[in-house]
């Protein structure tokens, strides 16, 4: 019989593991409560949403006209695979009318046709958090406190938070007009694709990674140049807060973020160690109105997960060792029995609880006890089974042998490991 081909996962997909897999879940866990202690709730929404639900972020974004999974489903619904977690979670507000300041936190996977690079792949994931029902300039400073502070529990230190204002509707059509005829004036010396923007999306040439089209924006007019007082006075808000809490930040006036949704406060948190982005996000005032809800101010954010990992790998921090067993159980010359039984009964007392399998020999079971880092070994041979007994053995100390009664085993432990 010819032997078949192996498959493999899909480009841009990966598989998550064990031990780097614990990495991930003590992160997660870490985010929660950095983020529950401010009163943010948990929110999961679907990975397949109607295919509106991400069309209205922008026609002109590259997400939108070239990288998101669509595909018609089998009763003619035109869907997509999540390609980023604000516009659904948007989506649910408008459908579910819960209470404002509506405060929720998610861990979410997305799905973009683009081409793998360092700490991006086609499926990625994020953790993230949002805001809606508020125009308080100080639920802005809230969100990316926190989201500084989570970094630096991490033991992330070279990183730095850039920081712009792009205005209010007004203070942005005003803006464009200036920016349209700067690029004008310069349209020969961008980048092809940014010069096709300049007519239809001027201020996304902003974001531009050309080194050409970089260079010749020096000189463009600001933002900050013809915003409305209303916006100046939440941008001055917003840069007291973060001085209050002692969160250092650039103004950048290039920074625009990648979706047309934004408004007032963008932001993104660079790790130096890989040169990338960790985070970043902002004010998205107009986007419940564009999914059919009514006028409703939030803030929000996302944080790639791969690349928290890259920066902190880069700078050597949050090393998660995986957990080992409390105990090991052991078996000398019985059928197995005994071990599964007992190995039951100590995890329905909360202690963590390794064996072998498989009726491998005693001197095996005691190597594989040692491989597990497990603190204490459970010895059951045929004089322990006579007796009634069990023999506790110190396996990373040099505290003595003793036997037990089996019935006061799990008494036995609790105070040895307390």
């Amino acid at each position: 019989m010819t032997k078949l081909e192996p498959l493999r996962s899909l480009k841009g997909m990966r598989d998550l593991l064990p031990a780097e897999s614990g990495r991930w879940l003590d992160l997660t866990d870490r985010f929660r409560r950095c983020f529950e202690q401010a009163s943010f709730g948990y929110v999961q929404t679907p990975i397949v949403e109607d295919l509106a639900v991400f069309a209205r972020l922008g026609v002109g974004t590259d997400i939108v006209s070239k990288e998101m999974y669509d595909f018609e489903d089998k009763d003619g619904t035109r869907v997509a695979l999540r390609p980023e977690s604000t516009a659904g979670v948007a989506r649910a507000f408008v459908q579910h009318h819960p209470t404002t300041p509506w405060k929720v936190w998610y861990f979410s996977q997305h799905f973009r046709h683009e081409n793998s690079q360092k700490g991006r792949y086609r499926q990625h994931h994020q953790l993230g958090a949002e805001c809606f029902g508020s125009s308080d300039p100080d639920i802005d400073v809230e969100l990316i406190v926190l989201l500084w502070d989570f970094y630096r529990e991490l033991g992330l230190r070279q990183i730095r938070l850039e920081l712009n204002s792009i205005g209010d509707p007004e203070s942005r059509a005003a803006y464009q007009q200036e920016l349209t005829a700067f690029l004008r004036s310069r349209a020969d010396r961008l980048d092809q694709v940014d010069r096709d923007k300049i007519d239809t999306h001027p201020i996304r040439v902003l974001d531009s990674k050309s080194s050409t089209t970089r260079a010749a924006l020096q000189g463009a007019p600001t933002l900050v140049d013809v915003m409305t007082p209303e916006s100046l006075a939440h941008f001055d808000r917003v840069k007291a807060g973060l001085a209050a809490a002692g969160v250092d930040f650039e103004v950048n006036p290039h920074l625009v973020r990648g979706l047309d949704y934004y408004t007032h406060t963008v932001f993104e948190v660079v790790s130096d160690t890989i040169d990338l982005a960790i985070g970043g996000g902002g004010r998205y005032d107009g986007l419940v109105e564009q999914l059919g809800g009514d006028p409703t101010p939030a803030f929000g954010f996302g944080a790639g997960v791969e690349r928290i990992l890259l920066a902190c790998d880069a700078e050597d921090v949050f090393d998660v060792a995986p957990t080992p067993p409390v105990v090991f159980v052991i078996d000398f010359g019985g059928d197995g029995s005994d071990v599964r039984d007992l190995c039951l009964e100590l995890r329905r007392a909360g202690l963590a609880a390794g064996r072998a399998y498989d009726q491998r020999s005693g001197r095996a079971q005691m190597k594989a006890a040692d491989r597990s880092g497990a603190r204490l070994g459970l010895l059951l041979g045929d004089d322990e089974r006579a007796a009634g007994t069990v023999t506790i053995r110190d396996l990373v100390g040099d505290a003595p042998q003793v036997s037990v009664a089996r019935a006061d085993v799990i008494n036995e432990l609790r105070k040895r490991l307390t």
